[in-house]
């Protein structure tokens, strides 16, 4: 599954079970004409935002940011640790900012685990949440 069609899975989940929950999907992980994608590169005061923001607090967290990652993309080695990307690690680094200002913010890859830490976070999980 792409990056683009999990996005789209992604917001027809949330708005079918959670209809009352405001969220955006940045347009980075969409296919872009180049023009349109330098465009709307310019609109953001950094690269390595997350994919998803649902703006909805919890507990102690403002809201929850994930930055979506397809199944088969390899972005921790087997020890936990982030494989050496430039663009992973920004992100992370913007992952772990966003924790510091109080919201949720993590990688989800693919599918099920992106549903699993939605539903965990929105109180419709058993699963645990970590930061």
């Amino acid at each position: 599954m792409t990056e683009e069609i999990l996005h789209r899975n992604l917001c027809r989940y949330i708005a079918r079970k959670y209809p009352e929950v405001m969220f955006l999907t940045d347009l980075s992980g969409v296919k872009l004409p180049p023009v349109l994608a330098a465009k709307v590169a310019k609109l953001r005061s950094s690269n390595g935002y997350p994919d998803l923001m649902i703006f909805e607090p919890r507990g102690k967290y403002y809201g929850l940011f994930l930055e979506l990652k397809a199944d088969e993309a390899k972005l921790f080695k087997q020890n936990g640790e982030l494989y050496a990307n430039a663009h992973h690690k920004e992100q992370s680094e913007i992952i772990e900012e966003l924790k510091e200002r109080g919201y949720f913010a993590t990688f989800a890859q693919g599918l099920t685990a992106s549903r699993r830490i939605i539903d965990n976070y929105l109180g419709n999980s058993h699963y645990i949440l970590y930061a």
